[in-house]
């Protein structure tokens, strides 16, 4: 392991050619470039491809992450990242990756490995499996429940009653609520979503996991 001096600074952010998953630091010598796990699924290469959505993928609670360090075999690290956001690695302990893209979670990986520990680390991150993200829907609809969101396009309200089979003859497009856990503290949103669905312009409400939406009647 290469102690780095205090004076050097970090090699700009580069792509190792069917490594299987995103490098920073200086493209190791082909012949050493390290498998993929079939099962993993890789994410795309920096600057190149970047319309390709997993290179912007947003890393999210339960999600499992493979990062290794070129020629550093000891700090090969598998990890889930936990309701915080945060992984714990060798040397490094945790590090909070969560709500950051993958292309930005490695940088902050070399970054930090590159401050104290190593000369030009030269990191990869691989998402082995994407966490369930879940969202309920309460009240009058079809089939109240828990559903899955299974892409990873955001799902707007309307989509996501229409996933619970759409309102009852007595459900109230107008009666709305969606709560929301931020943090330690819970919001509270009342939504018209029968303005939503007829003004073609408004901003749809974007719904994120673990929200609870709930449905209300109509008074008859």
């Amino acid at each position: 392991m290469n102690l780095l001096p205090h004076s050097l600074t970090l090699i700009g952010l580069m792509a190792l050619a069917g490594g299987g998953a995103l490098w920073a630091g200086e493209p190791p010598p082909e012949k050493a470039a390290p498998s993929v796990k079939p099962t993993a699924q890789p994410v795309a290469t920096a600057g190149v491809a970047a319309q390709e959505p997993s290179r912007l993928y947003i890393l999210r609670p339960n999600d499992v992450v493979l990062v290794k360090v070129y020629q550093e075999d000891d700090l090969t690290s598998q990890a889930r990242v936990a309701q915080d956001g945060s992984i714990t690695l060798p040397l490094l302990g945790a590090v909070r990756i969560g709500s950051n893209t993958v292309e930005h979670a490695i940088r902050l990986i070399t970054q930090k490995l590159g401050q104290d520990y190593l000369v030009n680390p030269q990191v990869s991150l691989t998402i082995v499996e994407y966490g369930k993200r879940r969202f309920t829907v309460l009240g009058q609809v079809a089939r109240p429940g828990t559903y899955e969101i299974t892409s990873d396009e955001p799902l707007n309200l309307l989509q996501a009653i229409a996933t619970a089979g759409g309102y009852t003859r007595i459900g109230n497009p107008r009666k709305i609520i969606v709560q929301r856990l931020v943090g330690d503290e819970k919001k509270i949103f009342k939504l018209n979503a029968e303005s939503m669905a007829e003004d073609k312009n408004s901003k749809p409400f974007i719904v994120l996991p673990d929200d609870t939406i709930s449905v209300g009647e109509k008074w008859i």
